[in-house]
């Protein structure tokens, strides 16, 4: 499976006190991805809207490896490693642009929720079958 890879340039107001990346900037950096992702396959929030649900991160659990900083031009590469029920599981990696160093992993449990009551509901099969080939079974 070949994950889907974003661009990022980090930017001045992101960087923490010590002059790094703050760690809280990366999950936003891991959802941009993530939401660039499905996007990218047709699942725009108007799509979200016609299925009546939404993607929420319910978990996230991030290994912090090596520091980036203002300027540095980042690739985050994500994938979906399992779908089942209202649950999927989406992994992350970041990289300086070009650079097989990895500077962070994170894995993320996504909840596809009902847009009126907020409640978890099974992943509609549209979305499940763009996915399908790449879980085992």
């Amino acid at each position: 499976m070949t994950p889907f890879t974003a661009q990022i340039r980090v930017r001045h107001y992101e960087m923490d006190a010590l002059g790094h990346v703050n760690n809280a900037v990366y999950q936003h950096y891991l959802e941009h991805a993530a939401i660039e992702h499905l996007e990218n396959l047709g699942f725009t929030l108007d799509r979200y809207r016609e299925l009546g649900g939404v993607f929420v991160m319910r978990r996230i659990e991030i290994d912090y490896l090596r520091s980036a900083a203002a300027g540095d031009r980042l690739e985050i590469s994500t994938w979906i490693e399992q779908m089942r029920g209202p649950r999927a599981v989406r992994r992350y990696e970041i990289r300086s642009n070009g650079s097989d160093e990895i500077l962070l992993k994170a894995e993320a449990l996504w909840v596809w929720v009902e847009i009126v009551t907020m409640r978890p509901r099974a992943i509609p099969t549209e979305i499940i079958d763009v996915f399908k080939a790449q879980f085992p079974e």
